[in-house]
């Protein structure tokens, strides 16, 4: 497992981008990066289960990430806690598969100085998601800048 960074500063206070990172209409615009239609579903609060989903453009189903919020201080920090994979009505937490990577976290920091904030993503990554995340996490940080600074 590899531990990954991106980071941005938006001109904004940490409030705003906070609530827009996590916002579920605005969450659904930046994350569109990883795959076009990308939502959650559950919540944010520190202990709750969330779920990333879309669309598998290879087999139409719903798939995505099982996890769980692992911290959340408003406004400074959050970690997500992946757990699994969702396959259509599947729940997968326990496979071989899974084993060698769950729980991985991808943990999101708000530093706001001057009026402007600068989001750090740190996450663990599997080698074979690398060149992924590393197309996809900066286009989806421009996207929350510029919603971010409307």
């Amino acid at each position: 497992m590899l531990r990954l960074q991106y980071k941005i500063t938006i001109a904004a206070p940490k409030q705003k981008v906070w609530q827009t990172m996590l916002d579920e209409t605005t969450f659904r615009e930046w994350a569109s990066a990883f795959n076009p239609g990308t939502y959650f579903e559950g919540s944010w609060e520190k202990g709750r289960e969330i779920r990333f989903l879309g669309t598998d453009p290879e087999t139409g189903k719903i798939a995505g990430m099982f996890s769980r919020i692992h911290e959340n201080r408003p406004y400074e920090f959050i970690s997500i806690e992946h757990l699994g994979f969702i396959d259509g009505e599947t729940v997968d937490t326990t496979s071989d598969l899974v084993k060698q990577w769950a729980p991985a976290y991808e943990n999101y920091t708000f530093v706001e100085s001057n009026g402007s904030t600068e989001v750090v993503v740190d996450l663990d990554a599997h080698e074979g998601y690398v060149e992924h995340y590393d197309q996809s996490w900066p286009q989806a940080l421009r996207s929350l800048k510029m919603l971010a600074e409307r």
